[in-house]
């Protein structure tokens, strides 16, 4: 038994920790455009705010994962069956609501952005970019579970990697610019183009934003800890993903805090702005083909564990009356039904980024945020509170 406990013991938390980590780090991420908007835009106090948001992050991840793995609870209805009791009716049907939001949304957003960047890249016609990273995600989410895992896993390596060679190199270079912007922060200034006061409670509350709508998620988190063997590895795979998702976004922050005044940051802020800090920096012509490759691994990332839990969702539902035995053996039907449901949904977010909707689309994140805050973060602080008096009783 002790063994068994000890398999995997870095590996299993550190592959959760990845899925995590690129569910968060998408093309917006990747391409600083998302950084700015609720970081930099608010003056010196966002530049702490990533603590703050990441916290949130992994916090209530954190709690509902353990929930899950408390419960063997392993697609986000189960869970929401189990966790809101009495209330399910409205709020998982809620959550259901909020989640396929989500996969129309944020995969959407991730073949658009990953198939302008393909096709930038290889010069393919947009619509062919975008088929090529359905295809992937179709193939990835299909095989299920530990296939995502280790994908994103691979994946987070990568993407990491390549953030170091570009940030690293061009915040030592621009370093001196980088603390002269910072001191301009400290005494009000805010970035160009930037319409805030540099408040520290405006910087709070985007803080909070930011970190509670990345917690709608949470659902395509359950289905990995399936895998766990311990309960305490719940724990491990948040603080890694923290301490991984803590330092690629203050690089990011300290990064694009080079260009915040440059007068042309203005045209980048909301698109690229990341491409104007590797422009301005070294080895631009090296560096530029590795942002866009960042940017199209986001979008991959992102696409696959979104579509990935709507596919173990669904799978699980039509599967009930059968054991998990039945299911699985019976591999030929069960595949079936996860390549229809994937090819559904991967086809859905195809559709949605073909017809010009993503301006549509990108507004919506906020309100996701706020319908998370009633859906998630209040009721799992009214349950903790709840357990803590009930077992004082």
């Amino acid at each position: 038994m002790g063994s068994t406990s000890k398999r995997g013991g870095f590996l299993l938390p550190a592959g959760i920790a990845f899925v995590g980590f690129t569910t968060q780090f998408g093309g917006g991420f990747a391409s600083g455009a998302q950084i700015y908007q609720y970081f930099i835009n608010y003056g010196f106090w966002g530049l702490l705010m990533p603590f703050l948001a990441q916290f949130i992050f992994s916090l209530f991840y954190w709690y509902g994962m353990r929930y899950a793995y408390r419960h063997k609870l392993y697609d986000y209805r189960s869970f929401s069956k189990k966790f809101y009791g009495k209330f399910s009716f409205i709020f998982s049907n809620l959550y259901e609501l909020i989640y396929f939001v989500m996969i129309c949304l944020a995969p959407a957003v991730a073949f658009a952005t990953g198939g302008l960047t393909l096709s930038d890249l290889t010069g393919l016609p947009y619509i062919a970019s975008t088929i090529i990273i359905g295809l992937f995600i179709l193939i990835v989410a299909l095989f299920g579970t530990n296939l995502v895992r280790r994908c994103s896993s691979v994946l987070s390596v990568l993407i990491i990697a390549g953030l170091f060679a570009v940030l690293i190199p061009n915040i030592i270079a621009q370093w001196d610019t980088i603390t002269q912007n910072i001191v301009k922060m400290w005494h009000g200034s805010v970035p160009i183009g930037s319409t805030c006061d540099g408040s520290f409670l405006s910087a709070l509350w985007s803080g909070i934003i930011y970190g509670v709508f990345q917690v709608a998620a949470i659902g395509l988190m359950y289905q990995h800890v399936e895998t766990l063997n311990d309960e305490k590895q719940v724990a491990q795979s948040m603080r890694y993903m923290y301490i991984v998702n803590v330092i690629t976004m203050m690089l990011s922050v300290i990064g694009l805090l080079a260009i915040a005044f440059k007068p042309e940051f203005k045209e980048y802020a909301n698109s690229i702005p990341m491409m104007l800090f590797v422009k301005s920096g070294v080895g631009a012509k090296f560096l530029t083909p590795i942002i866009s490759i960042l940017i199209f691994l986001g979008a991959i990332t992102t696409g696959v564990n979104m579509i990935s839990g709507i596919v173990t969702r669904v799978v699980n539902s039509l599967e009930k009356n059968k054991t998990r035995d039945e299911a699985t053996h019976k591999v030929r039907g069960h595949l079936a039904r996860c390549f229809i449901v994937s090819l559904i949904f991967t086809a859905l977010a195809f559709a949605i980024s073909q017809l010009g909707l993503i301006p549509l689309v990108k507004t919506g994140y906020s309100y996701i945020g706020y319908a998370t805050l009633v859906v998630i973060i209040i009721p799992f602080i009214i349950h903790f509170i709840y357990t803590k008096v009930k077992r004082k009783a």
